[in-house]
């Protein structure tokens, strides 16, 4: 083979590394407290309390599909407490739609669920 041949062959990005790359960027805009919803969150709490709080961690509150080299994006948030929630969510937008162009995909949708709110301290799931 010399160094110019090229091998053919398709790509195919996971949902699951997508769904990776948005949840850290939306876990860096302020405002987003945590992200899953109440079910999610308990039972992360219940692995943080047996030492397994990595567990799940990576894609908790976040679905994703790509198909052509297009990603659709689905998260749970919780925002902090005193945040609007226009800003907090627009923000996440402009967060994953940059990280996830980043790594070469286009982004047709980000939606976008506020499950709860976090007022003035840890996040305590409910059963």
């Amino acid at each position: 083979m010399t160094p110019d041949a090229t091998a053919g062959g398709a790509t195919h990005v996971a949902d699951e590394v997508v769904e990776k790359i948005a949840v850290a960027a939306a876990r860096s805009v302020p405002g987003v407290a945590e992200l899953g919803g109440d079910v999610a969150r308990f039972f992360n709490a219940v692995l943080d309390r047996v030492g397994l709080d990595q567990v799940g961690d990576a894609r908790r509150g976040c679905t994703a599909h790509v198909t052509n080299g297009a990603a659709v994006v689905n998260l749970v948030i919780v925002i902090d407490g005193g945040h609007p929630v226009p800003q907090v969510t627009d923000g996440v937008r402009v967060a994953v739609t940059s990280a996830v162009e980043a790594y070469g995909l286009r982004v047709d949708e980000i939606n976008i669920k506020v499950d709860d709110v976090a007022l003035g301290g840890p996040v305590v799931p409910s059963a």
